[in-house]
Formats: C-alpha cells, structure tokens, sequence
C-alpha cells in the first residue's frame, strides 16, 4: 500500500483553505490565516536551507544516512557502511537539487517541496527518506601507523578471497599526516572491488588486478597502470581526499 505523501495532503487541505478564505470574502492575502500564507509559500525557497547543516534521515526500508553540508562539497554517509561519499549539488528538472558522486551518479535528490529520495548502492531505484533531525558532524580519525597496516591487511584479506590469489595493498610513502585518509581510501577500494566480484563479469576484470597502491596528491583519483591500481588521495582534504568505491569500479570497469 502507498500511502499519500505529506506534503500531498498538506496541498490538499490547503486547496480546502483556500476555497474557504475565498467564500469567506478574503480578497487580501493580508487577511488570510497566517498558517495558510505560510503553505502559500511553501516551495519558493529550496526547502535544503531549512533542514539542518548535519541531518539525519530515515529511509522506507529502515536504512538511515546523514547529509553533512558543512563541508563543500557535503558529504554523505549510509549508516550501514564505513564508506563517507562526496557529494556535490547540482540543479535538476523542476529546481530539485541533485546530490550527485564522483562517478556521476544521484546518491540523493531534494525537491523543492522537501521531498527526499535517496539511492543507496543497495537501492539504485531509490527510496522516500524522511528528516529526523540534526547529529553531529562527520569527521576523519586520526589514526596510527599500526591501525593503517591493520586497515590494508583487512582489505587486502578480503580482496584476495575474492580474487582467489594475494592482492597486495601497498603505500610506501605513508605518513602520519596521510595515514588516515590512505585508511578510508583502502576501504573504498575495498568495495570497489568487492562490487566488481559480485557481477557475471568480475572474474575477466579482477584477473587484470596485480595490486592496490596508495599514493599522495593534490587531487583525489584513481587509475590502472599496468595491472597496478593506483589510487591517489589528498592528504590535506580531510574526508574528501579520496575516490569513492563508485569511481574505484568504474576504474577497474575500464570506463
């Protein structure tokens, strides 16, 4: 069943005010119910500037992700992944403001009347997502040197199962300036190539991956260089110095 969307109803009972106000002899919108010129103007400004900074929403699945637009570009996490996606906005049909990766693709849309639709990797189709509110910030962890191997022998571990032969993660040049930001970039790699396992044809296009490396740079990115993926992050860039595992697989894909 599908139920009627709020903002429907409010049209409703608002075309319902409206007839009343005009029976009523309300000829100056000055004279109409304050709560009726506040629905008058619903949708002349993006509803994005009254949502919070940081928000948390909840999807019809019972998924849940956060918008944090106090970065530039926002940043964008599911709250069943470890994965933080950059995301910038964009103008779409009608005015809705489009949210869309590296990759290109619309991981989230707000329409002008507040209507959200998010397209979780799991959900490309997309899914009516509410506003709960506001939560904190999303932040990159410092982390060590021990807990950077610690990351690469993880991902390494699980790329190598799928692969079925050792795929090395290497970053020679590692600091503790870049550890952390080499840490989130393995763990995109990671579902890049996961991703690319699970397809009809990950076989033929994993066969070609020799290793991972992680270099530093002043642009995040990702490329193939003679079975060598090469992934290169900005140290200096916070949660936005790295590829998303989106751009990742369209790397390995050849695209």
């Amino acid at each position: 069943m599908v139920s009627i969307p709020r903002v429907l109803f409010a049209a409703r009972v608002l075309a319902v005010a409206l007839a009343a106000t005009g029976s009523m002899g309300f000829a100056n919108l000055s004279l109409t119910p304050a709560w009726v010129k506040n629905a008058l103007s619903l949708g002349r400004e993006d509803q994005l500037h009254a949502t919070p900074t940081v928000a948390r929403f909840s999807d019809d699945e019972g998924g849940g992700f956060i918008l944090d637009r106090n970065h530039h570009p926002a940043l964008l996490k599911f709250e069943d992944s470890a994965e933080v996606w950059v995301v910038t906005a964009s103008r779409g049909p009608r005015g809705d403001i489009l949210f869309k990766d590296d990759a290109g693709d619309t991981l989230l849309r707000i329409t002008k009347l507040g209507g959200v639709t998010v397209f979780p990797p799991r959900w490309p189709m997309g899914l009516a997502a509410t506003l709960e509110g506001s939560t904190g910030a999303l932040r990159l962890t410092a982390i060590g040197p021990d807990a950077l191997y610690d990351r690469m022998v993880f991902a390494s571990s699980r790329c190598s199962r799928v692969a079925r032969r050792l795929v090395p993660f290497d970053a020679p040049e590692a600091d503790a300036k870049s550890a952390a930001i080499i840490a989130d970039a393995a763990l995109s790699a990671m579902n890049a190539i996961l991703e690319i396992a699970a397809k009809p044809s990950g076989k033929a296009i994993l066969a070609h991956l020799a290793k991972v490396a992680f270099v530093a740079g002043p642009t995040p990115g990702a490329a193939l260089r003679h079975g060598v993926l090469v992934v290169s992050v900005n140290p200096n860039g916070g949660l936005s110095g790295h590829p998303s595992s989106a751009r990742i697989a369209q790397v390995l894909e050849g695209s």
